[in-house]
């Protein structure tokens, strides 16, 4: 080795964040072990690299004795003092050796470290980069597609969307570039392994941040989200801005900002949401498109908490949807578990308002008729937007 081959180490140092010196450290140990392994297992011998010229230095230490019996491991005083007259027995003088066609030997090794340390610095770096893009999203290429589990192209590393994450009612082919939510990075021997995801109601919280200025700035929050993959999100928010409408800034001027993140999701249907801090305006709300004729709250604990919505009778599948779809994701976007009755099935299921009193004595919290009434008006632009919204997605 030599000054240019220390210049080329600084080099590296600087442009993929090796340390100069920890290689320099795994060089010595590296040559000192292909040093033993070829003239030699002698635990009297290190290699030093020069941090100056770079030069590669065999160094054996040998105790000085009065009388020699294993000359690798000893030296005379009288050899000793020949060096230099202040060494007496007992103590330890190192001198360079320099093997034959060492120079070529250390040489190898030295590549071969360095090559391996390069490979290690960018394992650890590409991870480290995608640990903090965990909850991201990122744009991917399909590499290949084997039994169902796709494994993309994410920079350098790989990424694998397996079957349980991409969404059934989606298509793609090699060679497509998709943008993925990034659910996990785990460290492997051969780098990064970096977990994707297409069905991660994270992709579609994401995609508003992207899409909604207002959002990425704060101004609009998104406080709740339920998704069911390639059918429905319900995605409730608020502003915390009262000149600033949270629906008709989601859903843009025409509905573009909306319309761009449901083409991405394929024509997923997006309900966008009002979010309000009382539970039962905010349980009128995610039941739309349904129209609630009331709303009886029961907080049972901190943990379960339950409603029952009052709706017209001809309304009931509706505010159920098809499979229970649509109160299942306003159960998980508000986070209330929520019983839909008519007004007759309420009166026959002998429906026990004391139930709904808090035994402390405060106010049980009821959301009637007229109350919907003026809840759904608070906003008439934001409520003509949502139904828009509803209609595209």
């Amino acid at each position: 080795m030599n000054k240019d081959f220390l210049d080329a180490l600084t080099e590296l140092e600087r442009e993929k964040n090796i340390s100069k010196e920890d290689i320099i450290t795994s060089i010595e140990d590296a040559v000192e072990l292909a040093y033993k392994k070829n003239y030699g297992n002698y635990p009297n011998v290190r290699v030093l690299v020069d941090r100056e010229d770079g030069e590669v230095l065999v160094l054996m230490s040998k105790e000085v004795v009065s009388e020699v019996e294993d000359d690798m491991m000893e030296v005379s005083l009288e050899e000793a003092r020949s060096y230099d007259e202040r060494y007496e027995v007992g103590d330890v003088i190192e001198y360079q050796v320099d093997p034959k066609d060492f120079g070529r030997i250390a040489a190898q090794t030295a590549k071969q470290v360095v090559v391996q340390r390069i490979r290690e610095a960018e394992r650890r770096n590409s991870y480290d980069e995608f640990v903090n893009k965990q909850g991201e999203i990122v744009t991917a290429k399909i590499e290949r597609i084997n039994n169902g589990t796709m494994f993309l192209s994410v920079g350098n590393s790989e990424g694998i969307l397996p079957l349980s994450e991409q969404v059934k009612t989606e298509s793609f082919n090699v060679g497509d570039r998709i943008k993925v939510y990034v659910i996990d990075v785990k460290k492997a021997t051969k780098g990064p392994q970096i977990f994707l995801s297409r069905s991660h109601p994270g992709l579609v919280r994401r995609l508003f941040e992207l899409e909604v200025p207002e959002i990425s700035d704060g101004t609009v929050e998104i406080k709740g989200i339920a998704r069911e993959a390639g059918s429905r999100t319900k995605i409730a928010v608020y502003s915390h801005d009262e000149n600033v409408d949270p629906v008709g800034a989601c859903v843009g001027n025409r509905g573009t900002r909306v319309q761009s993140i449901v083409d991405e999701l394929f024509g997923e249907k997006i309900d966008i949401i009002v979010w309000d801090e009382d539970p039962a305006v905010l349980i009128s709300n995610v039941l739309k498109p349904a129209e609630v004729e009331g709303v009886y709250i029961n907080y049972v604990s901190e943990k379960e908490k339950m409603a029952t919505a009052v709706v017209p009778e001809q309304q009931l599948s509706l505010a159920i949807g098809r499979e229970g779809q649509n109160v299942r994701l306003a159960a998980r976007v508000s986070g209330w578990k929520i019983d839909i009755k008519s007004k007759s099935q309420l009166e026959d299921s002998g429906f026990d308002f004391d139930e709904y009193e808090d035994q402390d004595g405060q106010a049980v919290d009821v959301l009637n008729d007229e109350d919907v009434s003026a809840g759904a008006s608070l906003d008439p632009e934001a409520a003509e937007v949502e139904n828009d919204v509803d209609a595209e997605a």
